[in-house]
């Protein structure tokens, strides 16, 4: 027995030791295996080492030609951003856009204007004349009322150039041409026909310049629309040339275009309200004069029966 112990002592620590070695080298077999790839890695720039002095001459230039190559396209960039600022920052005050229209629009918003300046040009000088026409006119009714002949209202009417002048003396004129008629009647019918001919006149005196307002007030939104069509179609050409749909490039043109709209709309509303206007006041002027030719042909049938009367007197034989 003492034999067997020391035999089988050695065979055990064979065994351990072998045990021991595989775990020892299970254990330092990943280590091994992280250290092969960095000396992999390492290996290739000592390799390549000695072309570095020329990589490095070329390292430089190859950076340098995609910095040269980038730097167009910052410029464009840049300029990219200019056009875009520039259309952003145009001027689009009504005189702004006046200023880039085309001729066409151009033209066709001066032609606007000069209507509106006519507009109220018209407005003033004949707002002027009515007022000043009904304010005479409604003082000589007074003094045609006031009278009780015809020979009392031409000394009445003896200002020259007054409506009332005109029509007195002309009842006269026809009175004297017609002293020798018998018919009576006929006289009132030419001295009323001369008189209403009188007051169509004075109508169409005081009716001149309107016209022009209705031709303004019916014509001027299309000549603005002309205008509109015109620069909208210069418009879309621009974005067929730029091929760009970009708002900021069209929105200038379409805006200038939009005011030869607004300027029709400015010369047409208030020619179309002053045109109403003026219809209401020469309307009420024509009726002012219709009283005073009124007034007139009644002297003149004062006149004439007085004339009759005197005639159809009888002589007084006195006997006795």
């Amino acid at each position: 027995m003492t034999r067997t112990q020391p035999s089988a002592s050695p065979t055990t620590s064979r065994a351990w030791r072998a045990i021991a070695a595989l775990l020892f080298s299970l254990v330092l077999a990943p280590a091994a295996m992280a250290e092969e790839p960095a000396a992999n890695g390492a290996t290739p720039p000592a390799a390549v080492a000695p072309a570095d002095p020329a990589a490095t001459g070329q390292a430089p230039a190859n950076a340098a030609e995609p910095t040269e190559a980038q730097a167009p396209a910052d410029e464009n960039g840049e300029a990219l951003v200019e056009d875009t600022s520039l259309g952003m920052a145009h001027d689009l005050s009504p005189w702004g856009m006046y200023k880039n229209a085309d001729i066409v629009v151009k033209a066709v918003m001066i032609g606007l204007v000069i209507a509106s300046i006519i507009t109220w040009t018209i407005w003033i000088a004949k707002g002027f004349e009515l007022m000043g026409a009904k304010r005479r006119l409604r003082s000589e009714i007074a003094l045609l009322k006031k009278s009780a002949s015809l020979k009392e209202a031409s000394s009445v009417a003896h200002k020259e150039g007054t409506l009332a002048h005109t029509l007195v003396h002309d009842a006269l004129e026809e009175m004297r041409l017609s002293a020798n008629a018998r018919e009576k009647e006929g006289i009132k019918e030419r001295v009323s026909f001369r008189l209403e001919r009188l007051v169509a006149a004075s109508g169409r005196n005081m009716s001149s310049g309107t016209g022009v307002l209705a031709t303004i007030g019916s014509t001027a939104p299309f000549v603005g629309l002309f205008g509109t069509v015109w620069g909208i179609m210069n418009s879309f050409i621009g974005i067929a040339k730029t091929q760009t749909t970009n708002l900021a490039v069209v929105a200038p043109g379409i805006a200038e275009a939009l005011l030869a709209t607004a300027l029709g709309l400015v010369a047409a509303i208030p020619a179309v309200v002053i045109y109403n206007v003026f219809a209401r006041s020469i309307a009420g002027y024509k009726a002012q004069v219709s009283d005073a030719s009124a007034q007139v042909l009644l002297l003149v049938s004062r006149d004439l029966d007085h004339q009759a009367g005197e005639r159809a007197a009888p002589h007084m034989v006195k006997v006795g």
